[in-house]
């Protein structure tokens, strides 16, 4: 692992320990030339996923552009960021479970929504609006509608 402040391969691990969600591990790692002290997760990663586009692009799989898309959502929300992690972690399970090594940008987005629905109704919301591109208020009308709906059938 590089070190980020002075660029050095040779960097040590000096403390490794699980995450607090479990699925990672955390290290904590100094540089051997200038000595800087940084923290790396490592993750288990069961498959390479490949991601179809709605233009027809393919691209890998990025965890992390979904967990910015998540942490967008619920900015400013009351919500554990733990809980949105392991969010985040079950639906990259449920993709590489699946056993395709493909999947659309669709299938992400509706996992997604649900579990930002079981989470927080306003994120779900934010999420909805851009991964639906709302164009116009009777978007958010209907999209409110059918929550309300579930709502009301729990």
């Amino acid at each position: 692992m590089r070190c980020p402040y002075c660029g050095n391969a040779d960097t040590q691990v000096k403390d490794s320990r699980p995450a607090d969600d479990n699925s990672t591990i955390r290290r904590r790692r100094e540089c051997s030339d200038c000595a800087g002290r940084f923290t790396t997760f490592e993750r288990v990663q069961l498959r390479e996923i490949m991601v179809e586009k709605k233009s027809g692009k393919r691209a890998p799989f990025d965890r992390d552009k979904l967990s910015r898309s998540i942490m967008v959502a619920l900015r400013k929300r009351d919500v554990d960021l733990e809980r949105a992690e392991r969010m985040i972690t079950g639906i990259v399970r449920q993709l590489e479970s699946r056993g395709e090594g493909e999947v659309t940008t669709e299938v992400i987005g509706r996992l997604a929504m649900k579990g930002l629905k079981a989470i927080d109704d306003v994120a779900y919301v934010r999420f909805a609006s851009v991964y639906r591109d709302f164009r116009e208020a009777e978007d958010f009308v209907k999209l409110l509608d059918e929550l309300s709906r579930d709502s009301d059938g729990d």
